[in-house]
Order: C-alpha cells, then sequence, then structure tokens
C-alpha cells in the first residue's frame, strides 16, 4: 500500500485538498481526530497520560482539554512529554489503519507530520501551502477567530519555507477552482506512483 503524507500550516487548505482526494476514494486518516479518540478511547493512553499528567486529566465527559492544555502551555518540556505519550499511539494505529485499507495508496493528514516524525511512516509527503495573508483570512473566516490569534497558531507552526524544504512534492492553494484541477493532476500523479 502506498502512503502519501499531506500537510500544511492552518488556512493552507490541507483538509480541503484531503476533502478532494476523499471524493476520489481515497482512504483519508485524519492523524488529528484520531489522536483526540485515542486519548478517549484508549485505556493503556488514558493510564499513562493520567500517570504523567495527574487524574484530572479526565472528567465525566472523557478527555479533559482545558486541563491537559493548561498543563502544557509554555512548556517545552511538558509538551515534548505528550507528544511522547500520543505520537506512538497514533503511529500504531495509522500502521493498524493502513492494513485495513483498499485502493492503490492512501492518505495520512497531519498538521505536524515532521514535527511528529510521522514522514518515516509514508513513501512520499506533500505540503499544501498559500500566502501567509490569505491563510490568515481564511482562517479568521473559518474560525471566527482574531487575527492575532491566528498569527499567534502560525508562530507554533513550521513556516511554508521549511515546510517546502523538507516536503517531497508542494501544491500552491491560491483559489478553490484552481485547487479541483490541481487535485485531479495530483491524484493521477499519485496513482502513477503508487502503481510503479
Amino acid at each position: 500500500m502506498y502512503k502519501v503524507g499531506i500537510t500544511g500550516g492552518i488556512g493552507s487548505g490541507k483538509s480541503s485538498v484531503c476533502a478532494l482526494l476523499a471524493a476520489y476514494g481515497v482512504a483519508v486518516y485524519d492523524s488529528d481526530a484520531r489522536a483526540k479518540t485515542l486519548m478517549n478511547e484508549n485505556e493503556a493512553l488514558r493510564r499513562v497520560l493520567c500517570e504523567a499528567f495527574g487524574d484530572e486529566c479526565y472528567n465525566a465527559e472523557g478527555l479533559n482539554r482545558a486541563y491537559l492544555a493548561s498543563q502544557v502551555f509554555g512548556s517545552e518540556e511538558a509538551l515534548a512529554r505528550l507528544n511522547a505519550i500520543v505520537h506512538p499511539a497514533v503511529r500504531a494505529d495509522f500502521r493498524a489503519w493502513a492494513e485495513l485499507q483498499r485502493g492503490e495508496y492512501v492518505v495520512l493528514e497531519s498538521a505536524i507530520l515532521f514535527e511528529a516524525g510521522f514522514e518515516t511512516e509514508v513513501d512520499t509527503t506533500l505540503a499544501v501551502l498559500a500566502p501567509k495573508e490569505e491563510r490568515i483570512r481564511r482562517a479568521m473566516q473559518r474560525d471566527g477567530a482574531e487575527r492575532e490569534a491566528i498569527e499567534r497558531r502560525m508562530e507554533h507552526q513550521m513556516g511554508d519555507e521549511e515546510l517546502h524544504a523538507k516536503a517531497e512534492k508542494c501544491l500552491v492553494n491560491l483559489r478553490m477552482d484552481y485547487l479541483e484541477s490541481d487535485v485531479e493532476q495530483l491524484h493521477k500523479m499519485l496513482l502513477y506512483e503508487a502503481r510503479r
């Protein structure tokens, strides 16, 4: 099974690219959504998180995200500890998921593909890029967030220059009508690579 890692910063259109590929029948693994599910449902993971950060990690509703965020916010060491717990669980989950898929290739969607080391799980990587102002505009419109909040989130993500340097492929997402034809070409190219 050929595996494709797709990444991109906030407002780049990474999820739009993955949704368009899914419309072609491509199976897409959303690592962010799966990480949240695993943190709620995987008993071993829950136990380790509680050992590391305290029983307050969970409440009656499940994962207490506000509490966990407060424990790692501003602490590189605590964030690294959290990632060292969660990332291996996501990696194992992706491998098991990929084994069950049918089709010529699958996609691993991750905002932190390179930061998490997930690029080692895939055969090729693609970064979705867009001009900074366009990304801010999209994210503000989508999330109803203030510009400052979006810019703060962008500061904690890899910039387009670094993503461009690290990824094997890049797709520049300027307009949705262009994106559809770009993804059609991307799909054909990935099918060709998967069949080689």
